[in-house]
């Protein structure tokens, strides 16, 4: 899929990462909509498709992708967790992203992984065979702010690319809302 499904918001898709900012307090930095087509390379390549983006970054960087959580709670049946996803032994960072898993549409092995916090959703996903499709719902571009600039390594404010993704079902249920950032390459 090239251009995102219409049916949310840029602000309603990025829910995810803009909770995570409203319950710290803090004012979250301003995504800018951006045409898919407008992305661009390598960006373009790595968030516009229908694809899961782990296997999309283990591709890219040649090297097994890992999760490290910065933060987490759970609201009900709902997981939420600000992450960063990390390349190989080298922990070099490639995503920074906010998440809302919806447990209760998982099997218990793979809701315990979930919770465990050290296996990213697209590995889960794919180690569990749970069929879903991503539908892209946004794209992006956002200036990192002091906690995006920290948790990607990088030394100042950076202007960055990003989408938001919902994982959904065969029936159609939302199995996860995610908000994903992409680091310079």
């Amino acid at each position: 899929m090239s251009t995102p499904a219409p049916s949310l918001t840029l602000h309603e898709a990025a829910r995810p990462l803009l909770d995570f900012y409203q319950r710290g307090g803090v004012a979250p930095p301003e995504l800018i909509p951006i045409e898919g087509d407008a992305m661009p390379e390598p960006y373009r390549r790595l968030l516009v498709h229908a694809d899961d983006m782990t296997p999309t970054l283990e591709q890219f960087h040649g090297d097994r992708i890992h999760l490290r959580p910065i933060t987490h709670e759970t609201r009900g049946n709902i997981y939420c967790r600000e992450v960063i996803l990390e390349a190989g032994e080298a922990n070099k960072p490639v995503e920074f992203g906010a998440i809302a898993i919806f447990l209760d549409r998982y099997p218990e092995p793979a809701r315990e992984l979930i919770l465990g916090d050290s296996v990213p959703l697209g590995t889960i996903l794919n180690d569990y065979n749970i069929l879903h499709e991503s539908c892209p719902q946004a794209y992006f571009q956002v200036n990192s702010d002091p906690l995006i600039t920290e948790a990607l390594g990088l030394v100042n404010s950076t202007s960055l690319f990003g989408r938001c993704n919902i994982h959904r079902d065969l029936n159609g249920d939302n199995i996860a809302e995610i908000v994903e950032i992409l680091p310079p390459t």
